[in-house]
């Protein structure tokens, strides 16, 4: 089924590169129009021809998730949307003593409440048609500590336990969310934080001993997005490897 979005238009947040880019690519790849939402246009631009190359089609909306006003307009530029894509995030890891009152706010903003205004703002119109799909990422690392990542991850329960409620008051109208929770992969934030972060993160933390490419979990999401999966909602998918086995 190589154009099952066909007709369909997904919004995809922080979309520039990593989980985001390839997701986009992936979701144009199966006939959606994809909206790739940033906040640098060279990079926006880059993704949209990338895509255009491919026989797809995209276009690009900057806005900073941190400012409500700006999720607001990146909402009306968009317009309706059949595929929602929160996968913008915020991850800087720190221990709780280094820990500030702007970082713990910023996370919030970004990982919990732009979503939230956006799925406010969306799922009205996809409950008035009867169908649509929101798709969260989280993270694995809810299920395991990771050091220095309590806000981050605090942020990221937060969204699977609204991916949860929003599941059951949109269910009833058609409306499926879910969430995937991505393991370590190899996405330019994991860089930043180190050469081979993830790999091995991957190595360590996870059953396949391998950190993620970008491509399979934007693999998990098309599905989640998709026709073949009408009947999960409220899902929390893990692609994160698999958990190893304690020694």
């Amino acid at each position: 089924m190589p154009f099952e979005l066909k007709g369909k238009t997904a919004l995809v947040t922080g979309a520039t590169a990593g989980i985001g880019r390839a997701v986009a690519s992936k979701l144009a790849a199966l006939g959606a129009a994809v909206v790739v939402h940033g906040r640098d246009a060279e990079r926006g631009s880059a993704v949209v021809d990338e895509i255009g190359a491919a026989g797809g089609t995209a276009r690009f909306i900057a806005a900073d998730l941190a400012d409500p006003g700006a999720v607001h307009e990146l909402s009306e530029k968009a317009g309706p949307v059949d595929v929602l894509v929160n996968n913008a995030a915020v991850f800087r890891f720190a221990p709780m003593s280094e820990a500030t009152a702007g970082a713990f706010d910023l996370h919030m903003a970004v990982n919990v409440r732009a979503p939230m205004l956006l799925v406010a703002a969306f799922a009205p119109p996809m409950a008035e048609r009867g169908s649509g799909a929101v798709i969260n990422i989280t993270t694995g690392a809810v299920s395991t500590p990771a050091r220095g990542g309590g806000v981050y991850v605090a942020s990221k329960v937060a969204l699977d336990y609204l991916t949860r409620v929003w599941a059951d008051e949109l269910g009833s109208a058609g409306v499926r969310v879910n969430a995937v929770a991505a393991g370590p992969t190899r996405t330019r934030g994991m860089q930043a934080r180190g050469a081979g972060l993830a790999d091995t993160l991957g190595k360590a933390t996870t059953a396949l001993r391998r950190a993620a490419d970008p491509r399979e979990i934007a693999e998990v999401v098309a599905f989640l997005a998709s026709p073949r999966a009408s009947y999960v909602t409220g899902a929390i998918v893990e692609a994160r490897g698999g958990t190893p086995a304690y020694p």
